[in-house]
């Protein structure tokens, strides 16, 4: 019997996944899964548990938000085992499975990790820690990690719309120096940044499919710049909206690796958790880290 590490975050989105856990479960089982579950408890916690039962284990399955599965992606790439990974997404924004296409149901998401075949995806790394998505900076990252839980699981999205209002007042622009794949050198002050593998971001942000490809080795940059007046302003909104960012308020790049130079201190967001940069730190593109569980042509 194959054996599978179902790895759940019980308080993720509005708990809808709680709700249907006996169901998800069913689906596994009668696909020949014989399973152990485990509840996270805490940041890190599903990490570490993971990279310790990775090798024990045909597939592992977290059912979450897109920070459980940045946390099932850490430990299995510590683990070494190249195990395939399963996605039951059950967050607030659910970035990641927006961009990949996975279903927003439950259920259907447990249909179809039995019934797909593993896809290779990238994977960032910052540093020492990994993302599956994005790294970002400035303003309303801080939302992402800093709206409480009970909040995004009583208002959902709206939550995150109403924690960026707050920030508002606190945006300022932060200098920034990168050097892209050993060669281009992007020296300015930006309002926010992403470095991303994915078409969503926050669930408000999004990009040009037809620019993202989630498995060639490369990162999209978006950088926006601070507005010198209310037409540079409505300039960059429209850009952004369109999904054409050929204006001065907007760089839009593409590299596989990026080395940044910051002020100590400043803070980022990987995958919506807090991380914070003390010196010089370096973004990599992990091309074909992870192999997902999907149906070919979704």
């Amino acid at each position: 019997m194959k054996k599978m590490l179902f790895v759940m975050n019980p308080i993720a989105g509005q708990q809808k996944a709680k709700r249907s856990l006996a169901d998800i479960l069913s689906i596994f089982n009668r696909a020949g899964y014989q399973i152990t579950a485990y509840m996270t408890g805490g940041p890190g916690d599903g990490a570490a548990y993971v990279e310790r039962m990775a090798g024990q284990v045909d597939l592992v399955v977290c059912c979450g938000g897109d920070g459980t599965f940045n946390e099932t992606v850490t430990g299995a790439l510590k683990s070494g085992t190249g195990v395939p990974l399963g996605y039951i997404p059950a967050g607030t924004t659910n970035d990641l499975a927006a961009s990949i296409g996975l279903p927003g149901n439950c259920l259907e998401a447990a249909r179809q990790i039995v019934e797909g075949k593993p896809v290779s995806y990238d994977v960032g790394r910052f540093g020492d820690r990994h993302f599956a998505y994005v790294a970002s900076f400035g303003a309303f990252t801080r939302t992402s990690y800093a709206t409480p839980q009970n909040v995004k699981n009583a208002l959902g999205h709206t939550a995150y719309l109403l924690e960026g209002i707050s920030e508002l007042s606190q945006i300022r622009k932060l200098h920034v120096r990168l050097e892209l794949d050993g060669g281009e050198v992007v020296d300015e002050e930006f309002l926010f940044g992403a470095i991303s593998n994915s078409t969503s971001v926050g669930g408000i942000l999004t990009l040009d499919p037809k620019q993202v490809d989630m498995g060639d080795g490369r990162f999209e940059l978006l950088l926006v710049r601070s507005p010198k007046d209310l037409s540079e302003l409505a300039e960059g909104v429209r850009a952004l909206r369109s999904q054409k960012y050929n204006c001065r308020m907007i760089r839009f790049l593409s590299a596989s690796r990026v080395k940044i130079w910051m002020d100590p201190g400043t803070v980022w967001s990987l995958d919506g958790e807090r991380a914070v940069t003390d010196g010089p730190v370096t973004v990599e593109n992990l091309h074909h880290a992870i192999r997902l569980m999907k149906r070919r042509g979704k």
